[in-house]
C-alpha cells in the first residue's frame, strides 16, 4: 500500500499542466490530416480557416468533428453559421492551406476554391469534399470545439497532406 504522502505527491503531479511548449512539441509528433473549413458569415461573407484536428466522430448519423481557435479571424462566423464545408487536402494544395493558416490574409483571393452544391466555397480538387449542418459548439480551452452533420460527400482519388513535425508533408 503506497504511503499517504505518495499519493497525494502522485494526484498534485497529475494536476500540474504540462507545459505549452512542451505540449506543443508533443502533438507535433503526432501526423495528421490537413483541412480547410469554410462558411459563410451572417451578412454572406466568406470566412475559413486551415485544420489539423479533424475527425470522424459518428458513423450513424455520419458526423465530424473540428477544432478551431477562439483567435482565428473566422471564429465569430464559426460560432454562428448554421452550414460549413470540410475540404481534405492534397500536397499541391499547400499554398491554400498556408492562406488559409494565416491571419490577416484574403483567404478568398481569385484561385483555388469554388463554390460546392450548396453554395458554400470549397477547395477545387480536393481528395473529399464534406457539406455539414452545425450540430453542436463545445469550449475547450482556447479553442471551439465544432460538431458538424455531414449533409453530403464528393470523393477524388489522390494522395494527402499530413501536418507532421510544424510542417505540410507528404507520404512516400
Amino acid at each position: 500500500m503506497p504511503e499517504r504522502q505518495d499519493v497525494v505527491d502522485v494526484l498534485e503531479t497529475e494536476r500540474a499542466a504540462a507545459e505549452p511548449e512542451d505540449f506543443r512539441a508533443a502533438m507535433a509528433r503526432f501526423p495528421s490530416g490537413v483541412v480547410v473549413v469554410t462558411t459563410c458569415g451572417e451578412d454572406g461573407t466568406p470566412r475559413g480557416f486551415t485544420a489539423s484536428s479533424f475527425c470522424s466522430v459518428s458513423l450513424e448519423p455520419p458526423m465530424i468533428l473540428v477544432c478551431l481557435a477562439n483567435s482565428a479571424d473566422s471564429a465569430p462566423s464559426f460560432g454562428h453559421c448554421d452550414r460549413f464545408a470540410v475540404s481534405v487536402l492534397a500536397p499541391s494544395h499547400r499554398p491554400l492551406a498556408l492562406r488559409f493558416a494565416t491571419k490577416g490574409t484574403d483567404k478568398f483571393a481569385p484561385g483555388g476554391l469554388s463554390p460546392g452544391p450548396g453554395g458554400l466555397p470549397t477547395v477545387d480538387r480536393a481528395l473529399s469534399e464534406l457539406d455539414c449542418t452545425a450540430h453542436a459548439r463545445h469550449p475547450a480551452g482556447d479553442h471551439t470545439v465544432l460538431i458538424g452533420r455531414v449533409t453530403g460527400v464528393r470523393l477524388r482519388e489522390g494522395a494527402p497532406m499530413v501536418y507532421y513535425d510544424r510542417g505540410f508533408r507528404t507520404l512516400a
